[in-house]
Formats: structure tokens, C-alpha cells, sequence
């Protein structure tokens, strides 16, 4: 059995997730399933195609099952649909809380405001180059968390697909549509997928050269996401210690900048024909 095989199995839990207590709920009726259909650990493993630690672990809720482990056990153990009716609540708890967290934000968020200064914005991100990015982390990641945190990046482009559709604005550097980051292939198909999403009604993508003279945006990110109700929360990595920001005067600091920024770096349609002159250069 080869380590790839095993890995797609699942994640390993962190420690302090809240999601614990469905992980180990999960593992429970997985061993309990198992038993009544009288198989062994061995034997579950073998008929899935991972080792009999991994299922260990997963019985054991200390690793998060892949929804189509809970899809190909429940027909295996003749389980009746219990163990698949838990498939969308694993595919959410397999994310990083922090991904879970922020994509509750942009689930809920009618309108999103972002400037990316050093690679593409995660929701804009294509997955070859999403993991590109993971890939570079130092620490090194291991491959398991590499697939983990792709997974998770790509999860959050749901967004795009929400009816009503939110408001969104990105503002790139230009220097984050020209380093081949994965190699050229990955940067050609990321421009590509930039204009495709360019051309959404709801979607406002413009870039800011770096031969502006003035610039707004030297403090690096902003990210600031709007509710229905009125409220709203923000960030940037120059401002109130990184941290994010809810009452209306950090927020109206944060909009603030992001105006100037948007007022500064090219039009949108100037945009798309910058965007399609650095796609010809490759």
C-alpha cells in the first residue's frame, strides 16, 4: 500500500477543533457499522483501499474522513445511508477552522472589497496555482497538508455561484500577474481564469501598476466584507495589528484606503486588456 493512497483517506484533527465531537461521533457509527456487518479493521481497509491504521484513526476520530470514505464504507458495510448522511458535515469539518471561519464570513458577505500585493487573491486563485502556492510554504508542508489547504482555498470559490449574487471588487498588483509562480503554464492558465472571471456581472477586477507614483495600498493587504444587515468586518496587515476590525471607524479607515487604491490603479477595462498583453508575453 503506498503512503499516496493512505494519505487520501482523510486529514488528521487539530488540536482545540471544534469539530471534534462530530469527528469521534463519525469514527463511532464507522467501528459500529463495521462490527455489525462483522468485518475486520483489516478487512474494511483492504475492501476501501487504505491501511488498517488509517481506519483505526478514523474509528478513533482523530482523523477526518474524505466524504467518499463515508460514501464507499456505508455500500461495503450495507449501512443503509447512515454513514453517507454524514458526508456534508465532513466535507466542512475537513477544512482548517481558520478556512471554515472565513468562509462563513464570505457565505454570509453581499458585498467583499480586497487588495492582493504579493500573489493572487485566494478566491481568484486557479487550483494548480493554489497549490503552487502551498507547495513554496517554509516550513514545508507536508504533502497531506498541501491537498488539505488547496481543498480548502478551492471550497471557498463557491461564492462565485451564490444567488444573490454578492458585490465583489479585487485590486492586484501588477507584479502578482507576472511572476510565474508554478512556472509559466500555471501563472498562462491563472491569467486566463482571471479574464473569465472578469467578465461576471457581479465581479470588478482591476490592477494597480507598479509604476504608480502614488499608492495607497503600501501597507499591503485590505480585505473588508459586508453583511445584509449592515455590519461589516475587515482587515490589513498595516492596520490595528493585523487583526480583524469591526466598529465603523477602523472599518471606515479600511474603506477609506481602499478607495484611494481603486481610484488609483487602472480601470477595469484597461485591466483586462493589461491582464490579456501579459497573458501575449508568455
Amino acid at each position: 500500500m503506498s503512503n499516496e493512497g493512505v494519505d487520501e483517506a482523510g486529514w488528521d484533527l487539530e488540536p482545540g477543533d471544534e469539530s471534534a465531537p462530530l469527528v469521534e461521533a463519525v469514527g463511532r457509527l464507522v467501528k459500529f457499522c463495521r462490527e455489525a456487518a462483522g468485518m475486520r479493521v483489516a478487512e474494511l481497509g483492504d475492501a476501501l483501499g487504505y491501511g488498517e491504521d488509517m481506519v483505526r484513526k478514523i474509528e478513533r476520530g482523530v482523523r477526518i474522513p474524505r466524504p467518499n470514505f463515508l460514501d464507499r464504507a456505508d455500500e461495503i458495510l450495507n449501512a443503509g445511508g447512515h454513514l453517507k448522511a454524514f458526508m456534508e458535515d465532513v466535507e466542512k469539518a475537513r477544512y482548517p477552522k481558520k478556512v471554515r471561519e472565513l468562509k462563513a464570513l464570505e457565505d454570509r458577505a453581499v458585498e467583499l472589497m480586497q487588495y492582493s500585493n504579493h500573489n493572487i487573491q485566494g478566491l481568484l486563485q486557479t487550483p494548480e496555482y493554489a497549490r503552487a502556492l502551498f507547495e513554496m510554504t517554509q516550513p514545508a508542508y507536508s504533502a497531506d497538508v498541501v491537498e488539505r489547504e488547496t481543498a480548502a482555498r478551492l471550497a471557498r470559490k463557491s461564492i462565485f455561484e451564490r444567488e444573490p449574487a454578492p458585490t465583489l471588487s479585487f485590486v492586484q498588483e501588477e507584479v502578482t500577474l507576472e511572476r510565474p509562480l508554478g512556472g509559466k503554464m500555471v501563472l498562462r492558465r491563472q491569467l486566463e481564469h482571471l479574464l473569465e472571471v472578469a467578465q461576471l456581472r457581479n465581479v470588478t477586477l482591476q490592477v494597480m501598476p507598479t509604476g504608480r507614483e502614488e499608492h495607497a495600498g503600501t501597507q499591503g493587504l485590505i480585505q473588508v466584507l459586508k453583511f445584509a444587515d449592515g455590519t461589516a468586518v475587515g482587515r490589513s496587515e498595516g492596520a490595528f495589528n493585523g487583526r480583524p476590525v469591526s466598529n465603523p471607524r477602523d472599518l471606515r479607515i479600511l474603506e477609506l484606503r481602499y478607495g484611494m487604491i481603486r481610484a488609483q490603479a487602472l480601470t477595469p477595462r484597461e485591466s483586462l486588456a493589461f491582464i490579456e498583453q501579459a497573458l501575449g508575453r508568455l
